[in-house]
């Protein structure tokens, strides 16, 4: 079993910021690539940035230049830097993690429970 838990979300004001992570824990051989997305009420969830082991990124273009996703590969752990949020940041946010559990098994997709952000003057 993989356990991916978060942790930083909550309130935040219009060009503030928060600093979301995620720590995956458990049954883990490999991890590929992880990242972040984010359900708004009555929206589909949606892509906000990933980070691949190599270290490369992509982010959702409503987030380019002002969301910053790293990681800590010893401590299997994602973050999600958010600066100058905006009202329509809100949401709740899920880590993902593509993880293989064993030498010979492909990876599979692991979510976090998710963490509501909220940005609101």
């Amino acid at each position: 079993q993989v356990q991916l838990v978060e942790s930083g979300g909550g309130l935040g004001q219009p060009g503030g910021s928060l600093r979301l992570s995620c720590a995956a824990s458990g049954n883990i051989f490999r991890i590929d690539t992880m990242g972040w997305y984010r359900q708004a009420p009555g929206k589909q969830r949606e892509l906000v940035a990933t980070i691949t082991s190599g270290g490369s990124t992509n982010y959702a273009d409503s987030v380019k230049g002002r969301f910053t996703i790293s990681k800590d590969n010893a401590r299997n752990t994602v973050y999600l830097q958010m600066n100058s949020l905006k009202p329509e940041d809100t949401a709740v946010y899920y880590c993902n993690a593509e993880v293989a559990t064993t030498f010979f098994t492909t990876t599979f997709p692991y979510w976090g429970q998710g963490t509501q952000v909220t940005v609101s003057s």
